[in-house]
C-alpha cells in the first residue's frame, strides 16, 4: 500500500471542513481548492492579482511535497465572472509558460468568500519520488 503525506497549511478551512492543502500518494500530488488568501486575511480585489497568490500558494504546497509547478499535470481554474479570464489566464500562462498543464476555467455562481474571484486546483506527477 502507499504511503499517504499530508501537507497542511495556515488555512482555517481546512481544520473547520476536514481537508488537507494537499495529498501525496505516490508520485501524485493532489492540491485543493486554493483561495487567493493572504496571511492576514486580506484579498485584493484584482482577479489577476488573486490567481497569482492562488499560484503562490500551490507552489509553495508543491515545494513541500518535494514537487514543483513543472510537475503539474492538471489545474483546474474557477472563476466567477467570465470577465476575469484574460486576467487570471494571463497568471496562468505566466506560471505555465514553459511546461503548460491540462486545465479548465469554469465561471462559478460564487465561491466560499464573496471577496474570492478565483479558486485555482492543481494536480501534480512528482519527476522522482
Amino acid at each position: 500500500m502507499t504511503e499517504r503525506q499530508r501537507i497542511f497549511s495556515a488555512s482555517e478551512f481546512e481544520g473547520r471542513y476536514g481537508y488537507a492543502r494537499a495529498v501525496v500518494t505516490g508520485d501524485r500530488v493532489v492540491i485543493s481548492g486554493t483561495a487567493p488568501i493572504w496571511p492576514d486575511g486580506s484579498c485584493d480585489p484584482d482577479p489577476g492579482a488573486q490567481a497569482r497568490r492562488c499560484l503562490d500558494i500551490i507552489e509553495a504546497a508543491l515545494a513541500e511535497a518535494g514537487s514543483s509547478m513543472t510537475d503539474v499535470v492538471r489545474t483546474r481554474m474557477f472563476v466567477t465572472d467570465a470577465s476575469y479570464r484574460d486576467a487570471v489566464g494571463a497568471e496562468h500562462a505566466r506560471c505555465f509558460a514553459e511546461h503548460p498543464p491540462a486545465t479548465s476555467m469554469i465561471v462559478v455562481a460564487g465561491l466560499l468568500d464573496e471577496r474570492w474571484k478565483v479558486e485555482i486546483e492543481a494536480e501534480a506527477a512528482k519527476t522522482s519520488t
